[in-house]
């Protein structure tokens, strides 16, 4: 009996505990739930969390159903704050912080010259070149000096990196003009970033017209050859010279130009090389290469007013035909006002007249036809059909008025069929058959075929380059 008892006890103490029921399934619990879930047993206060998680739930699912329905399309659009409000203030008053700390990390005209005593003062002469050099210990040393006399801002031009930038000689010494001129290259670019910033209304990098116009009346008071010019002009001279700007950094005529772009551009260099003084032996033909000049400019306008004929301030084809003594052909001027000219808003088609925008464009093409922005301009102009391609046929065609004029002049007769074959020889297209934009670019004769096909000025340069190059290399023997 003993162990059978002990049996019993110990089969209760091995068996399973009781399971407890689900809290759903209690009464209780479900009646509770049910007078919470009402609303009914809540205060003021918790009904309003209720009801404000509740909105906010919606919201959520809301905003994940058009994600889901976006895909992964980023947002591309981002609304500017309006004129006056308190994000557009905060805006601008953090932008000019942000510019003020900049320029105060920047170094000044005084700061530039006691480095560049620094580094007279601590260099080494090369005895077979002459030339002042240093090597990476005095190119520290250095560094410690200008510290002393300058400040913390000049340290991060001394940087191991900087260092190794430099072509080295055989000692691994480098020469201290090259880090001089880089030092001033940085801190002009990085000032001329600064101002272009604080023009930059909307904050968005881009420049447009009136603020690159601004940005250059800026700039003519320290540029010493630009100093003497009438103020009558200044105002036409700013929009001569944003001009340039922005056809070769707004390729897509969006009317605003990426000032990264313009900083790493050639125009802003041509533009700064007005700081020079000018000199006396200077020829009005030298100064004109620059189109920033004074004399590019003026002379600019004076070529405009004298083909404007009936001086309305447009030029109509007619009054085109007379641009570079008239060695343009016809068919040419008809395409660059079929691609470049804009429909009036009144006149017809026959009355689409170039204004000075316009004619400002065309110029910068046939000046610059070697450059990618002046080729794809001409090229509009050549491609008769917009097809993206020229043909034969085409080549055939826009030569004609070469020909014709290059007769009229006197010159010896010419076969169109030996001249387009000598073109296609210079591209040498991917497709033996047509000629692209691309194909014209890339064989680097592009501007001479432009040339070509439009001037029968540039067709007699062309003709004749062995008589030039000979005649330009006689003055260098002598």
């Amino acid at each position: 009996m003993y162990s059978g008892s002990s049996d019993g006890e110990g089969h209760d103490a091995s068996a399973a505990p009781r399971k407890i029921p689900p809290a759903s399934s209690m009464l209780w619990v479900r009646n509770l739930r049910r007078f919470i879930g009402s609303g009914a047993g809540l205060g003021s206060e918790a009904l309003m969390e209720l009801e404000t998680k509740r909105i906010l739930l919606d919201i959520f699912k809301e905003k994940q159903q058009k994600s889901a329905e976006a895909g992964t399309i980023p947002s591309f659009y981002k609304k500017k704050p309006e004129e006056g409000s308190i994000s557009h203030r905060v805006q601008r008053l953090a932008k000019y912080r942000f510019l003020k700390k900049q320029s105060d990390l920047l170094l000044n005209a005084d700061d530039l010259d006691a480095m560049w005593v620094c580094l007279r003062e601590n260099c080494v002469i090369d005895d077979a070149t002459g030339a002042e050099k240093m090597n990476y210990e005095d190119f520290c040393h250095i560094a410690s000096v200008c510290t002393e006399q300058i400040g913390p801002k000049c340290r991060r031009f001394f940087s191991p990196s900087n260092f190794m930038k430099f072509e080295k000689d055989e000692s691994g010494r480098i020469a201290i003009l090259p880090f001089y001129l880089y030092v001033m290259r940085t801190v002009s670019l990085t000032q001329a970033r600064i101002d272009m910033s604080e023009l930059d209304e909307d904050s968005d990098g881009f420049l447009q017209p009136h603020e690159m116009e601004a940005y250059i009346r800026g700039l003519i008071p320290n540029l010493a050859q630009l100093r003497d010019m009438p103020a009558a002009f200044v105002q036409m001279y700013c929009r001569i010279a944003a001009h340039k700007f922005f056809f070769f950094c707004d390729p897509h005529r969006r009317g605003k130009a990426c000032i990264k772009k313009v900083l790493l551009s050639n125009c802003l260099q041509e533009l700064m090389e007005l700081h020079q003084e000018s000199e006396e032996e200077v020829t009005d033909t030298e100064q004109a290469e620059n189109w920033f000049s004074l004399t590019s400019a003026q002379r600019i306008c004076d070529m405009f007013l004298a083909l404007d004929k009936d001086m309305n301030g447009t030029l109509s084809k007619q009054e085109l035909r007379e641009y570079a003594d008239g060695t343009l052909t016809d068919i040419f001027i008809e395409r660059a006002f079929d691609e470049h000219v804009r429909r009036g808003k009144t006149g017809g088609g026959n009355s689409r007249e170039m204004d000075f925008e316009s004619f400002l464009d065309f110029v910068l093409a046939l000046e610059n036809k070697d450059t990618p922005e002046g080729l794809t301009y001409l090229f509009h102009c050549l491609d008769l059909n917009g097809r993206g391609y020229l043909t034969t046929a085409d080549i055939h065609t826009l030569f004609r008025d070469v020909h014709q004029k290059w007769i009229e002049g006197g010159n010896y007769e010419l076969c169109i069929e030996d001249v387009r074959d000598e073109i296609w020889d210079m591209v040498k297209p991917g497709d033996p058959l047509r000629i692209t934009l691309a194909d014209l670019l890339s064989c680097k004769q592009g501007g001479t075929v432009a040339s070509m096909l439009i001037d029968v000025r540039g067709f007699w340069a062309h003709d004749n380059r062995e008589n030039l190059l000979q005649e330009e290399e006689e003055p260098e023997e002598e």
